[in-house]
């Protein structure tokens, strides 16, 4: 089931299958945000922004608004 990063639940896992490279930040692409990589939603701050990620093993903070431009597709376990 394909959606955006930025609708993962905590704890939820998927692919990155698209990048809106125009809108992100070349720092994140640089950080593992490509397609094929691996992500898992660790936890959520308490005004649900910003998404605390673990992406191909690599964790970081990403801002809801950024994570709506990375489509995935949804593993289920």
């Amino acid at each position: 089931m394909k959606t955006t990063l930025a609708e993962l639940k905590r704890g939820e896992k998927g692919i990155i299958s698209d990048v809106s490279s125009i809108e992100i930040p070349l720092k994140l692409l640089e950080m593992g945000c490509l397609p094929g990589n691996a992500v898992e939603l660790v936890q959520v701050a308490p005004f649900q922004d910003p998404l605390y990620l673990n992406i191909n093993g690599t964790h970081l903070a990403m801002r809801k608004e950024t994570a709506a431009f990375i489509l995935i597709d949804i593993i289920n376990e």
